[in-house]
């Protein structure tokens, strides 16, 4: 198996555990944190948050996110399934540019 290959059992892996695992948040959630959305209200704003620009994530933030009935596990499960899903379609968009830089090249 060569590296690209083992890097894209790997990716699916990470996938897999975060969309189709029991979880302390149900897998319909993590599914739409993946995918960039979030329940309406707090949780989807830190979901934006985290997708957009995660260093602005900040203490009140998160508090509102706890008061919108999420714990700490919950809040990490989101997180991990919004940075994964952020990075899969950054990755795929420069993989993607990538392909076609080289094919419009001729190699």
């Amino acid at each position: 198996m060569d590296e690209g290959d083992r890097f894209s059992e790997l990716r699916a892996g990470v996938r897999q555990a975060i969309l189709d695992r029991d979880g302390v948040t149900d897998r319909a959630s993590r599914r739409r944190a993946y995918e960039g959305e979030g329940t309406p209200g707090a949780i989807a704003e830190y979901v934006a948050t985290v997708q957009r620009n995660a260093y602005r994530v900040d203490d009140d933030m998160v508090k509102a996110v706890r008061q919108a009935g999420l714990d700490d596990d919950a809040i990490f499960e989101l997180t991990v399934a919004t940075a994964v899903g952020e990075a899969t379609r950054q990755y795929d968009a420069a993989m993607a540019a990538l392909a076609a830089a080289l094919e419009k090249r001729g190699g």
